[in-house]
């Protein structure tokens, strides 16, 4: 509906603008006119008395029985001498030139619903109260309803309306204090729009009507004004809104629509796919050609201090810490010979055909010996291990796992753990190195009893699966190591170097800037990504290294220069522990030590070079020809009778013959480990200490490493954003059709007759969907954050990364991911959508739900297999959405005593800030309190659901963290 000027009567929109034609009333509440209309003369039946009569075309329209008679036009207001033809009623459709009649039917009425109730038939009673109107300009007889037969309802009197006036929001434009403020019982077609929530024209002269929206009213409601250009008016409207920055806002605009949003997201996206090009070419041109990489070796020969040491065995000076010496005299221990020249002998150089660096393997070895030194010293690198009468035996188990294991291995020395499958090889080792805590018996580390934990910075483990990281490449995985557990005085100059001499002693340069990759998808082949695992631990400088069966799933080939290289490794001083399964002869050789055990007792534990000995001492034949490990391992897996042919063979009685030769045992370790000093054990604790880059220098490595992860895997961030984008896209085109309205209330006192059908539910029910829609998004890429990493987490945690920094950086790292998917989701939304809620406001909103969902998708990542995760996640995160207050409401959850499970879901509090935030601002027009008493809602509490959205996405995130450390805590120590 429009108002002409400020006309405040009826007679003055009855007869302003142009020549008047007859007039009347008909028995439908409806005023008719005679005018000429594309060059026809019809009769034009309003029921909006707001509106001019004789301008405009809205409304039915009546042909004129007479076309000829066109003075009657001219005729007085009361003369009907050319009435309208009732037979068929008309509107006009099209602009300009393609205006033209169309009949009414009952397929195309389009007409007001107050204009429905024209029938163009005069009421005579009523035309003559009108004429009398014309007349004498009053309006005190005017028909109070167009209704037939209904009777007014005063919903002001004059003593309230002097003191009130017209509500705000209302255009009340006929009444005075004579005339005061009426209720009309509105026709059936306005009743069911009515009940429809449509805002239908007045029932009658004096009845009120909220401004319509691209409009707004002046308090006292006078008047309905266009909304001016740059500002918006919704429905209720007393004064124009400005429209934000970059909106688009035509005179008579009733919803703010900014095109700044979308416009900054576009920039953004341009600015990061231009930043990945650029970063993609020169990628490509700081790839080197072979030549330019042997050109580049040559010159480090040159320029690195390392290269001019000479190939002698000396004695390296002690590190001091100030003036306190560390492991002083830690190299007085006896162990197999460590010395640079051991470990370049040439039955265990290196000969690698595709080896990038033409250096001599000798030359390598003894430069990554001096950067080792720089750790502890070079001739005090390993650790010692004893133990005694060793047992374990799990919870809830009636059979050890390990009995009487007694025993030591002596430091810079290379042994091999062997034995059938269920022997408690792999129990022994985590046993020894204090991933499991004996049950029974006594361990020591250099002569001291304690847990191997302690020495964990120090040890390093390199597990049968290759757990790297696929995404990084082969440097980046070692590099990382040797950043966060080098010692803490290291800068990353010394660092890289260090990094450098270990690809080189693993043969691994012409790989290292190549991705790793996934057994599902390899880049590089088992055995080099077999010594990318190893690279890792050994780029940590560790005092001793356990490797659980590294050659398994090898070629024969790939293990023996796998086990080269661990001989080698053994050479610089190292304490090497391997598992051994079904060795190559060569490989069996390569050992100086063997641990044979059987049913979770020790068969033999002595030299390699007198294992068989001792098994033909036992009356074992060992075939000519035959690999002797082969035949070994027969014997102590219980086939014993292929080699004997007289005498018990079963595998109880090796283990009473090995324990009955406990002199022989000790012969064949050579020397019982001696107790250190207690200078050497505080030297050696002090050496520990200074291992591992500081808590926030590894949350910057982990952060940045995530970082790269992510760029990495640029095509699951792209459908992330592509699904948060159509989603939104969506969910806004679902909500467009409410044109921004979404929220009906009762009107204030004294009008709430007046009102449409109440709408409580739009606004939840929007919220509930973004809630939904949010959880489809987030929950794989919160199940991916750590769920692909979790035997990774507990690999670095063994080895004494700080596990918080390794989480935070995780987390920090998924921030910039979260922001952008949120802005991608909100964006389109709210464009479409046009809430009263500042887009802004649901951006933040969004946000933070987007963070409880990460959140919570993380804390199933914990729980759950793999590749059961992102459909948990998934379905959580919906059931997390549905718990929102919506259905069943927060009222009605009430009366059964569970809000706090409601309120325990970050979906109630979306659904509140979106209440809040899109109901409010109609509280002048609406009784908002009972809307948000018969929700559950409480209004005006948007910082505190934002509060408890952040409060929530933290807590999952600490359940999480928690989760992380309890499940598969073994494996962490």
């Amino acid at each position: 509906m429009t108002a002409e000027g400020g006309s405040h009567n009826f007679s003055s929109g009855v007869t302003e603008t142009r020549p008047t034609g007859p007039l009347f009333i008909d028995d439908g509440g409806c005023r008719c006119a005679l005018q000429e209309e594309l060059g026809t003369e019809a009769w034009r039946c309003i029921a909006n008395t707001t509106n001019n009569i004789y301008s405009g075309q809205t409304g039915k329209w009546f042909f004129a029985v007479n076309q000829a008679n066109s003075a009657s036009l001219q005729d007085l207001p009361n003369s009907d001498s050319n009435p309208p033809d009732l037979s068929t009623p008309y509107f006009i459709e099209g602009e300009g030139q393609n205006e033209k009649f169309v009949e009414i039917t009952s397929e195309n009425e389009n007409t007001d619903l107050g204009d429905v109730t024209c029938s163009g038939k005069n009421d005579t009673e009523a035309s003559s109260d009108l004429y009398k109107e014309v007349s004498v300009s009053t309006t005190e007889s005017l028909s109070p309803c167009w209704q037939p037969g209904t009777t007014p309802l005063i919903l002001q009197d004059a003593s309230e309306w002097n003191a009130t006036g017209c509500n705000l929001g209302f255009l009340c434009q006929n009444n005075t204090a004579s005339n005061p403020p009426t209720y009309c019982p509105p026709s059936p077609p306005a009743q069911i729009a009515r009940l429809e929530g449509v805002t239908t024209p007045p029932m009658g002269p004096y009845e009120p009507v909220v401004c319509q929206k691209g409009n707004y009213c002046p308090p006292g409601g006078t008047q309905q004004i266009i909304c001016p250009s740059g500002h918006f008016c919704s429905i209720g409207a007393y004064e124009p809104t400005q429209c934000s920055f970059g909106a688009l806002c035509p005179p008579a605009s009733y919803r703010d629509r900014s095109l700044l949003p979308l416009i900054l997201l576009i920039a953004l996206d341009l600015l990061i796919i231009s930043a990945i090009l650029v970063s993609k070419i020169q990628w490509n041109g700081r790839r080197e050609s072979p030549r330019r990489r042997s050109r580049r070796a040559k010159h480090l020969r040159k320029v690195l201090p390392f290269s001019r040491l000479g190939a002698q065995n000396e004695q390296y000076l002690p590190i001091y810490d100030g003036n306190f010496p560390l492991e002083s005299r830690i190299s007085g221990v006896r162990r197999a010979n460590t010395s640079s020249l051991a470990a370049m002998d040439n039955d265990f150089a290196f000969h690698e055909s595709n080896a990038v660096d033409d250096e001599r393997s000798d030359s390598n070895i003894q430069q990554l010996v001096q950067s080792l030194s720089r750790c502890t010293t070079a001739a005090s690198i390993g650790l010692s291990f004893e133990f005694a009468n060793l047992s374990y035996q799990p919870k809830g188990s009636n059979q050890p796992i390990l009995s009487q294991v007694t025993g030591g291995i002596t430091s810079g020395s290379f042994w091999g753990i062997m034995g059938a499958s269920g022997a408690g090889k792999s129990t022994f080792v985590n046993v020894l190195m204090g991933k499991h805590s004996h049950t029974g018996g006594v361990t020591k580390i250099n002569g001291g009893t304690g847990i191997s934990s302690k020495y964990k910075k120090v040890i390093g483990y390199v597990p049968q699966d290759d757990i790297v990281l696929p995404e990084l490449t082969v440097r980046e995985n070692i590099l990382h190591s040797a950043r966060i557990r080098l010692p803490s005085d290291w800068s990353d100059k010394d660092a890289q170097r260090h990094v450098e001499l270990v690809l080189k002693c693993l043969q691994l340069p012409h790989v290292q800037n190549s991705r790793v990759g996934s057994t599902a998808a390899p880049v590089i082949s088992g055995g080099e990504r077999k010594r990318v695992s190893i690279g890792m631990e050994l780029a940590a400088a560790p005092m001793a290294l356990f490797l659980d069966e590294p050659t398994s799933g090898l070629d024969a080939t790939s293990a023996s220069s796998i086990m080269l290289i661990l001989k080698a490794v053994s050479r610089l001083g190292i304490t090497v522990v391997t598992i051994i399964h079904q060795p190559r002869h060569e490989i069996f050789e390569a050992l100086d030590n063997v641990l044979l055990l059987g049913a979770g007792r020790v068969i033999y534990s002595g030299k390699e070079a007198k294992a068989q000995a001792y098994f033909e001492d036992c009356g074992f034949n060992f075939p000519e020809g035959h690999n002797p490990a082969d035949t070994i391992m027969d014997i102590i897996a219980g086939q014993g009778h292929l080699y004997k042919k007289l005498g018990d063979t079963d595998v109880s009685h090796l283990i009473e013959q090995w324990t009955y030769r406990q002199d022989a045992m000790k012969a064949a370790t050579g020397f019982p480990c001696p107790s250190p000093s207690d200078v050497e054990i505080v030297a050696l604790d002090r050496t520990v200490q200074m291992r591992g880059a500081s808590w926030y220098r590894q949350t910057y490595f982990c952060l940045s490493r995530a970082f790269l992860q992510q760029y990495r895997l640029r095509s699951s961030f792209y459908a992330e954003i592509s699904v948060a984008t159509l989603t939104g896209l969506l969910l806004g085109l679902a909500e467009t059709s409410e044109d921004g309205i979404n929220f009906r209330g009762i009107f204030h006192h004294p009008y709430e007759l007046l009102s449409s059908s109440a709408d409580y539910s739009s606004v939840p029910e929007m919220s509930l969907l973004i809630g939904l829609a949010s959880g489809i998004i987030a929950s794989p890429p919160g199940v991916r954050v750590f769920g692909e990493e979790k035997l990774m987490y507990a690999r670095e945690a063994s080895s004494g990364h700080n596990r918080f920094a390794y989480y935070i950086g995780k987390v920090l790292s998924t921030l910039p991911r979260m922001i952008l998917s949120s802005l991608h989701f909100t964006m389109p939304f709210m464009y479409l959508s046009t809430p009263r809620m500042s887009w802004g406001a649901a951006f933040i909103a969004n946000l933070l739900y987007f963070y409880c969902i990460y959140g919570l998708s993380s804390c199933v990542s914990m729980v759950t297999r793999r590749e059961d995760g992102p459909l948990i996640a998934t379905m959580t995160s919906l059931v997390v959405a549905i718990i929102s207050g919506v259905r069943p409401s927060l009222h009605t959850v009430g009366g059964w005593h569970m809000t706090w499970l409601w309120r325990a879901s970050p979906g109630t509090w979306l659904s509140e800030a979106y209440f809040t935030e899109n109901v409010t601002p109609y509280r002048y027009l609406y009784q908002i309190d009972p809307a948000a008493a018969g929700t559950g809602f409480n209004l005006g509490h948007y910082s505190l659901d934002l509060a408890m959205l952040f409060m929530l996405g933290t807590l999952y995130r600490v359940i999480a963290f928690g989760a992380l450390r309890v499940f598969n805590r073994r494996s962490h120590r």
